[in-house]
């Protein structure tokens, strides 16, 4: 397998995050410069229409290019520990989480970066009201957030889930976006003190 990878970019670490906490090795790495437009060449074209990165080449030249399609492909090879859940309801919540927070704080951070920063103005074409109407989402998905937080050591309970990486790098993806994290949210910066400490968030 080879998985294409663009650096600090937050879904290509989502990827190698979950590969870490699953104990897997990560496959062969190709970099891809997202600054230097190297996802927007036509041989990477070939890979990926979409132009997004990760992608997950594996042995037969099957292509997956969505950071949850690959997530769930490695979890079916390597079940353990189960970050998708055991039983049906608990993978229920995490899916229930995951989108939530997937569709919400980590699509608003992305649009407020992709809208706002100067160093995407060349990769997109940005629409700065966009930003900002995102901006203004922000804490209300950070509540939302937060109220689960003030209930569970980990957003879907006692231990780490896909759920916590998502959320995780959408509050570190907050920083580079100029977004600030309030100090009112306690269980917010409490978790996330947490999660950043383990060994996987080095990846």
């Amino acid at each position: 397998m080879k998985l294409y990878d663009g650096g600090r970019a937050p879904n290509p670490r989502r990827v190698r995050i979950f590969f870490a906490e699953k104990g897997v090795p990560l496959p062969e790495l190709i970099p891809v410069d997202i600054a230097k437009k190297e996802h927007r060449t036509e041989a990477f074209r070939r890979i990926n229409p979409a132009q997004r990165l990760p992608v997950l080449q594996l042995d037969d030249g099957t292509a997956l290019a969505e950071t949850i399609a690959i997530c769930r492909y490695i979890e079916g090879l390597h079940p353990h520990p189960p970050l998708f859940g055991r039983e049906a309801k608990q993978q229920a919540l995490i899916e229930m989480w995951n989108r939530r927070i997937e569709l919400g704080l980590f699509s608003s951070v992305s649009a407020v970066f992709r809208h706002s920063h100067p160093s995407m103005a060349e990769l997109e074409a940005q629409v700065p009201e966009w930003a900002e109407i995102n901006r203004e989402q922000i804490d209300d998905h950070l509540l939302v957030l937060e109220l689960q937080l003030a209930a569970n050591p980990f957003v879907c309970g006692d231990e780490l889930t896909v759920a916590d990486i998502t959320a995780g790098i959408a509050i570190d993806f907050m920083k580079p976006s100029r977004i600030r994290l309030s100090e009112d949210f306690v269980h917010i910066r409490r978790w996330h003190g947490d999660i950043s400490a383990r060994p996987s968030w080095k990846a």
